[in-house]
């Protein structure tokens, strides 16, 4: 386990190489599981007011959920959430041209229209935070649609924490990030810490 500060993490997030491939799972995070993505109490007002911003990108479907939901949700555990398709898609993902499903919000970064990426818990995928009282439990969540991003990782020697260094200083800081770096140098050696110079942050 790595500890810095209150927050927890396993193993895995110093241990597992990851960078996402986005030609291989065509963006199934957006829609496999049994709920939509989890937010942050903040975020719900920025989804609510970005929503004429991103509403081109979204279908007719999606639009028509949102207004029976609203923009955002309670999940089956009592969560924030944003609104899912029957199909299972997030309703704020959108297929492109290439039938990869995408953010909108995210595409509405990229185009100039808003400075928020994406929520949190999305940016931050594939590890999942669990909060409690008094600390953050932060662990990876293994899945098999993500086993082209396991395999790109290690070939490219990216740590999932490097590859995720931008969400991650959004969640913590970057104090915070550079002590992660810290430890994990000290208990798993240099190597773990170099940056191979391939991307290391998501798209």
């Amino acid at each position: 386990m790595i500890i810095v500060g209150n927050v927890y993490l396993s193993d895995d997030i110093a241990e597992q190489y990851f960078v996402c491939e986005l030609s291989a799972c065509k963006g199934a995070c957006c829609v496999e599981g049994d709920a939509g993505a989890p937010l942050e109490e903040a975020e719900c007002e920025t989804i609510a007011q970005l929503l004429p911003t991103v509403r081109p990108y979204l279908s007719q479907e999606a639009l028509e959920v949102i207004e029976a939901q609203g923009t955002h949700t309670i999940d089956q555990e009592g969560d924030l959430s944003t609104p899912i398709l029957p199909t299972g898609e997030c309703v704020y993902a959108f297929r492109d041209e290439k039938g990869q499903l995408k953010c909108a919000f995210e595409q509405a970064y990229y185009e100039g229209k808003s400075d928020f990426k994406k929520p949190v818990s999305c940016h931050l995928y594939p590890i999942r935070i669990t909060r409690y009282d008094e600390f953050d439990a932060v662990n990876y969540h293994r899945w098999e649609i993500c086993k082209p991003a396991c395999a790109h990782g290690s070939a490219l020697r990216v740590p999932l924490y490097r590859f995720l260094k931008e969400p991650l200083i959004r969640k913590y800081g970057k104090r915070w990030y550079d002590e992660l770096c810290r430890i994990i140098e000290l208990q798993f050696g240099a190597s773990h810490t170099e940056d191979s110079g391939q991307k290391t942050s998501q798209s």
